[in-house]
């Protein structure tokens, strides 16, 4: 099935949100990357680091009504720059390829494959299905190696696009934390000014602000993205570092979830293969780099009975 068969109300939806609040995130980062005057080109000598203004933001700051950003590039700009499109360039990548890699069992061949253990009967799909494959009722198709059905991306982690996930929320986390350095500057503005319930209100409730006509909407867009990031950024950091967890004690979400451990630990290095591939090392610097899977998804290797103990993910 193609990918523009596959674009339902269910995956549009999700992925508009998404990209909405990721190009959102992102023009404000590069607003504050231009406009940020201590990251201007000087040519004074000896005035600090090379390519680095030391003149504090204006008496207004960088939430002025009507401030224009400088034009003029300099090293820490380009810098800068050229980092987030190293991030958003590997959010949209992972993004893309997991929505294009299918992980349901359409297109695999089962019915010579003789049935082991684990092995299962879809009633749905009317078809047998292996181990660690379960039925996703939002797809409406069984899944190879189901963990979950991300309600963000519109579209359930499974065997063959697990590695851009995990990849797209890593940078995701770090697109947030770099966002959040940035935006410093605003949140130590708020400090400058003393803490009052106006700047409660504006960091708190940044809508309340704006329709009750306290704040401009440049100010509101700040304060709301700035919200934002932080927001996020909590929420992708508990997310990731759960991830993490099933990556080093090879699980998935439903495994965990049933208390399922143990029974595919074959240590994290044979862990983080099974989904990051054979080039497990590079496959977090780019998408397009090949990193070819071990498995195909239908049998997997299983650590010996005497060796399943009940522990804690955590």
């Amino acid at each position: 099935m193609g990918v523009l068969e596959r674009f339902e109300l269910a995956l549009c939806v999700p992925l508009c949100m998404t990209s909405v609040m990721t190009l959102s995130v992102s023009l404000e980062m590069v607003y504050v990357i231009l406009s940020d005057p201590r990251l201007a080109p000087t040519p004074r000598v000896g005035s600090g680091a090379p390519g680095l203004a030391t003149e504090p933001w204006g008496p207004e700051g960088i939430l002025a009504v009507g401030a224009t950003p400088g034009l003029a590039l300099g090293a820490w700009r380009v810098i800068h720059l050229t980092l987030l499109a190293f991030i958003l360039g590997n959010i949209v990548g992972n993004l893309c390829l997991f929505i294009r890699r299918n992980p349901s069992i359409r297109g695999v061949f089962l019915s010579d494959r003789s049935l082991g253990q684990g092995w299962g009967y879809c009633y749905v799909c009317e078809s047998h299905t292996p181990q660690r494959c379960s039925h996703c009722y939002d797809c409406k198709v069984c899944v190879l190696r189901r963990d979950h059905h991300c309600v963000f991306f519109g579209q359930c982690v499974g065997h063959a696009n697990y590695r851009y996930f995990l990849c797209c929320i890593s940078h995701l986390w770090l697109g947030l934390l770099y966002a959040i350095v940035l935006n410093t500057e605003i949140f130590i503005e708020f400090l400058q000014e003393g803490v009052s319930l106006h700047s409660l209100f504006l960091l708190i409730m940044p809508w309340a602000m704006l329709i009750t006509g306290q704040v401009s909407f440049p100010v509101f867009c700040f304060a709301f993205v700035a919200d934002t990031c932080v927001v996020g950024f909590l929420f992708v950091s508990a997310f990731l570092l759960f991830h993490l967890q099933l990556l080093w004690r090879g699980l998935t979400t439903k495994e965990w979830s049933a208390g399922r451990y143990g029974l595919y630990d074959l240590g994290w290095r044979r862990n983080v293969t099974q989904v990051l591939g054979e080039r497990w090392y590079l496959a977090w610097l780019c998408p397009l780099l090949p990193s070819e899977l071990p498995g195909d998804g239908v049998t997997f290797e299983m650590r010996p009975l005497a060796a399943h103990k009940p522990t804690n993910l955590f």
